[in-house]
């Protein structure tokens, strides 16, 4: 019989009814040690901070700290996987943004605390077999899907499945499969959070998926031009040439 790791486990909620059915909910789990419950992000933030914890359920909403700020205060390395809970639906883009394992809506039943708390135990557990030579870790540094406004909503697209991200005044425009998105957020600060081994930058204005490159044909004055799969092509400048053939002189090959 395989025994799992421990998960440490925080809960961060200012309402007294949501944080103590919360944290029922957690004691069923049988792999589950809640290290803490807190009122407040701040005191979250300490208990974090001072001890190691794997995933961390938090209100946005708090009196003192909100979920998103508790991130920046909490110290570098120690930061754990995150589901935000909150009644407030307007707060899922920015959740993913910080690329948030999960985000319960309030009032959520069982079964969709579960498979949030499934969705986070398989990534916990595939972060620990990396860390232990067993296989690769999966860790938080990237972006695995954006969400994108459409309509009053929003639309979860996986990064794997954008070609390219283009720079528009002060947003940027996604072009996936499926569709062609507008995102309010800079190339320089969306590139940091990017898999450097997937997405770069080939100009000032364009960050492009390898995979999903098709062909590179000669231009003027040294730069070139990127084909993309779905035939668009974009100017690669001479500034950002020789990081993007590098990427293929070292084994890597764009998606024929």
């Amino acid at each position: 019989m395989t025994t799992h790791p421990v998960i440490r486990v925080v809960v961060a909620d200012d309402e007294p009814i949501a944080r103590r059915r919360l944290v029922r909910l957690l004691q069923q789990e049988p792999d589950v040690e809640i290290v803490a419950q807190c009122v407040g992000g701040q005191s979250a933030v300490d208990a974090i901070n001072s001890s190691p914890v794997d995933l961390a359920f938090l209100d946005v909403q708090m009196p003192d700290l909100d979920g998103f700020a508790m991130l920046d205060k909490i110290s570098v390395g120690r930061v754990p996987y995150v589901v935000f809970v909150t009644a407030f639906d307007q707060h899922a883009i920015r959740a993913f943004d910080v690329n948030a394992m999960d985000y319960l809506l309030k009032p959520y039943d069982t079964a969709r605390f579960q498979k949030a708390m499934e969705r986070a135990r398989q990534r916990i557990l595939a972060t620990a077999a990396g860390a232990n030579g067993e296989g690769a870790a999966t860790g938080p540094a990237h972006l695995e899907r954006i969400a994108v406004p459409v309509g009053g909503g929003m639309r979860v697209v996986r990064t794997r499945d954008i070609e390219s991200f283009e720079t528009d005044g002060n947003y940027l425009r996604l072009n996936a499969v499926g569709g062609r998105y507008m995102l309010r957020k800079t190339a320089s600060e969306l590139e940091t959070k990017l898999d450097p081994k997937h997405f770069i930058r080939i100009h000032r204005r364009f960050i492009v998926n390898i995979d999903k490159v098709h062909e590179v044909q000669p231009w003027f004055s040294g730069d070139a031009i990127v084909v993309m799969q779905s035939g668009s092509k974009l100017r690669l400048s001479r500034t950002h040439r020789e990081a993007f053939y590098s990427i293929f002189s070292s084994g890597r090959s764009a998606a024929s």
